[in-house]
């Protein structure tokens, strides 16, 4: 058996409802004690030092534990999702119920959650720290960058937006708190520190999400989406997965920095999605130091037109009235892509993270190797 890290979104399948409630009862025992005995207690027994408050002393750590709590949990929400699933063998409709975390962003009723917390949902319900539940539109997402955009129409006084921080300046051992709904249980704080910054973990789409923050703040199913605040109750990411060979929480757990995520909402609420820019380039061999294999150039792309060369060729061919395009291969054709206006490429991951902060319409230069030599190519974006 394999001793591998699996990489689990925080989202939670629920198959039954699962209830846990916890009671804790106090009582007071009462002994008759005879008159006599009382007064020679009063005698020889000092007495105990008595509170002038009957509140609990409480340390300043606490005390600032408490804040972030009260300041962020009126924003924090908990998300309950209906999917759909038909029974390839007896075509029977099952419904499962899904369960996650999510922040208020705005007054206008906007919820920041993942991706994959509405992911394949019919359904979806955002109950708010109140306990109001009301239907939610899904209004845009991205499934690379596991982020999406809720609505639900509830009274602006209802709403409360979380403060925003910034993820630049975060340093490792910095306190931090994750707030959300681990296995339904709304409203579960958690403490840690930042472990460690500009982590890379493989996305659910196959694609490498890079720049995430690690965090030893307990993370469960149930988390995800859910804010990861500073001690000044300020989203500096949102929750996403956990590294785990358990399914449970080991201590390590990943956050979508909160700069990745202001950049990318505004698009998801007035598109529905992101507006990325097109370059044809469909896939690369490993890397070495002459750059990035370019295998496949999709035809009539920005980067076809740009002139560059892929191992894999189209040809198109007539054929009386019928036209048909097939694909030739030579392993000597094909041009290393080195680097994008200066940033060197060394994978693909490098290169569409390059790439995604350009804009449809904007030109690039690429620093190609092309037979032993080195070149420049201009390459003017398309729209995705």
């Amino acid at each position: 058996m394999t001793n591998k890290r699996l990489l689990v979104p925080l989202a939670w399948v629920v198959v039954g409802a699962i209830a846990a409630t916890a009671y804790i009862h106090r009582q007071e025992l009462e002994t008759p004690v005879m008159a006599q005995s009382l007064a020679t207690s009063a005698v020889s027994s000092p007495k105990l030092p008595q509170s002038a408050s009957p509140k609990a002393v409480l340390t300043p750590e606490e005390l600032a534990n408490i804040r972030v709590y009260e300041v962020a949990n009126r924003s924090v929400v908990n998300i309950d999702t209906q999917t759909e699933q038909v029974d390839p063998v007896f075509m029977r409709r099952r419904v499962g119920q899904g369960s996650g975390s999510g922040s208020v962003i705005d007054k206008q009723g906007h919820i920041l959650t993942n991706a994959h917390v509405i992911e394949d949902a019919r359904v979806v319900e955002v109950t708010l720290s109140s306990g109001q539940t009301y239907p939610a539109e899904i209004i845009g997402q991205d499934r690379e960058h596991d982020i999406a955009v809720l609505k639900i129409n509830a009274p602006s006084d209802e709403l409360v937006p979380l403060p925003l921080g910034k993820s630049e300046g975060l340093r490792v051992g910095q306190q931090v708190y994750a707030l959300g709904n681990p296995f339904g249980l709304e409203g579960t704080l958690t403490k840690g520190i930042i472990s460690s910054l500009n982590r890379s973990i493989e996305g659910r789409t196959g694609r490498e999400m890079k720049s995430l923050i690690q965090t030893d703040a307990a993370m469960n199913p149930g988390n995800s989406g859910g804010p990861l605040l500073d001690s000044g109750a300020r989203m500096i990411g949102m929750n996403v997965a956990i590294a785990t060979r358990t399914g449970q929480n080991t201590g390590v757990g990943f956050a979508i920095p909160v700069n990745r995520i202001a950049t990318i909402v505004p698009e998801l609420i007035e598109h529905g999605r992101i507006v990325r820019p097109d370059h044809g380039i469909v896939l690369f061999r490993e890397y070495t130091d002459r750059g990035v294999k370019i295998e496949l150039i999709r035809p009539g792309s920005p980067a076809a037109e740009a002139g560059l060369q892929a191992i894999v060729q189209f040809e198109t061919l007539r054929k009386g009235n019928m036209i048909y395009r097939t694909r030739t291969s030579d392993v000597t054709r094909g041009d290393w892509l080195a680097a994008v206006d200066g940033k060197p490429v060394e994978s693909a991951s490098d290169f569409l993270a390059i790439i995604d902060g350009y804009k449809p319409g904007q030109t690039v230069t690429l620093t190609i190797v092309r037979d032993g030599q080195e070149k420049q190519i201009k390459m003017t974006l398309g729209e995705a």
